[in-house]
């Protein structure tokens, strides 16, 4: 195809006929396969539960972020849209890179990471959990919209590339590694999503996604945290403080060493946005909140221009589609991100009082598993009970649990567990 797609990127698990229930004479659907996928994505249940599972801040906290603080919808759209604006510069479908920002994040469970964990700890007799190989789980398997005849679900069949186009991580769970995108009775379609890609490469679409999630991450959660009054970024002038931040990107962000981060970290407070806001008195004002946006926009612009810069540097002009290309992230940038994220870790998630609050978190997961399993099938939702059901084994059992429990929002979560449970999450 000349736009560097081919039949074999468009294909979907299930063949589909066109839809019937147009006015006789209307002109047919002329959108493309990736604007379908999209579509599909944008009005799945899934997404809109991500209104109510935690970004870094949880819904109900919103008290000290102005109110509104991020959640994983709002985080999902902003990945959506920094990935589109990058693959419109470097001749990727827009559409195809938009509709892995929207879903890259369906398969987290309440409490993000947090539920994660807890869902991992209990999940271990399946096959763990894991967020990546979640959101696979819900798009081919999970999402009610395609049903073949012989009642095999292909959750919304998307089209080959857009599947690939949301795997961070395109392996099987391996011994000692904590991130991976299928668990083994999701095998046979990843199979199918990955049938003629290069070994473990990812294609171009998925890593636009995924520094799109890194540029999100590391600007917006910095920005609620200067919202909510844990994060100063004047703190990086303090060269103690300014070493323990440059060490916690190296330890969980980087693989630049400390003193390079630590580098970076003097650069990054020498741009003029990031000075204007260490000057400006973080009192709520609208100067204040007129500084802190001005930075966040900028930060933005900035690591989407590099990876553009340095993509087109070194592939040259033209359309860069799936495997014909790699995403080129300047050292520099790569490092300013690794910072951002370790002041979030720092300042943030590392609040003695949330840590508490996370325990009790992983605590409800592990006890909502468990009640639900005792009364299953009819503690389940209609949509999962059948499941449960045909489970040849205690492990596929499991299996279902988990499925229903990620499934919850916060909210819910915790009405389940007072509801399964008998006492308040």
């Amino acid at each position: 195809m000349s736009d560097g797609y081919s039949e074999h990127d468009r294909a979907r698990v299930l063949a589909e006929t066109p839809k019937g229930a147009a006015l006789a004479g209307a002109r047919p659907d002329g959108r493309s396969a990736f604007s379908r996928d999209r579509a599909r994505v944008l009005h799945s249940a899934a997404l809109r539960r991500l209104a109510g599972k935690t970004q870094v801040v949880g819904p109900g906290e919103g008290a000290e972020v102005s109110g509104v603080p991020r959640t994983r919808l709002t985080h999902s759209l902003e990945v959506a849209q920094i990935g589109r604006g990058i693959a419109e510069e470097l001749g990727v479908d827009p559409d195809l890179v938009d509709t892995a920002g929207l879903g890259h994040d369906i398969g987290h469970p309440p409490f993000g990471h947090n539920g994660e964990k807890a869902l991992n700890q209990v999940a271990q007799d399946c096959g763990g959990f894991e967020g990546n190989a979640q959101t696979l789980r819900i798009l081919t398997r999970l999402e009610p919209k395609a049903v073949a005849e012989d009642g095999a679900t292909a959750g919304l069949n998307l089209t080959r590339a857009c599947l690939d186009a949301t795997m961070k991580y395109p392996w099987e769970r391996r011994p000692g590694e904590q991130k991976y995108g299928v668990y083994p009775d999701d095998v046979p379609v990843f199979q199918w999503i990955r049938a003629g890609a290069p070994g473990q490469r990812r294609c171009i679409e998925a890593q636009i996604m995924d520094w799109s999630d890194d540029v999100a991450y590391s600007v917006h959660d910095v920005e609620d945290g200067v919202l909510a009054g844990r994060i100063r970024l004047g703190v990086l002038a303090d060269p103690d403080e300014r070493a323990a931040v440059a060490e916690a990107a190296a330890r969980h962000f980087s693989t630049q060493s400390a003193s390079t981060l630590e580098g970076a970290a003097k650069e990054l407070l020498d741009l003029p946005v990031v000075a204007d806001l260490v000057r400006t008195a973080p009192d709520g004002s609208l100067r204040a909140q007129v500084a802190l946006k001005r930075l966040t926009s900028e930060l933005v612009g900035r690591f989407a221009s590099a990876v553009v810069t340095g993509t087109r540097g070194v592939y040259g002009e033209g359309p860069l589609t799936r495997y014909g290309a790699r995403l080129a992230v300047p050292d520099q940038v790569a490092a300013e991100v690794a910072l951002l994220k370790a002041l979030a870790l720092r300042y943030v998630m590392s609040d003695r009082r949330r840590l508490a609050m996370q325990d009790g978190q992983r605590e409800l997961i592990v006890e909502l598993v468990t009640a639900l399993g005792r009364r299953a099938p009819d503690s389940l939702d209609p949509l999962f009970a059948p499941a449960w059901r045909a489970a040849p084994d205690d492990a596929a059992r499991l299996r279902v649990l988990v499925d229903q429990v990620a499934s919850l929002t916060d909210a819910q979560a915790h009405e389940w567990h007072r509801w399964h449970v008998g006492r308040p999450g």
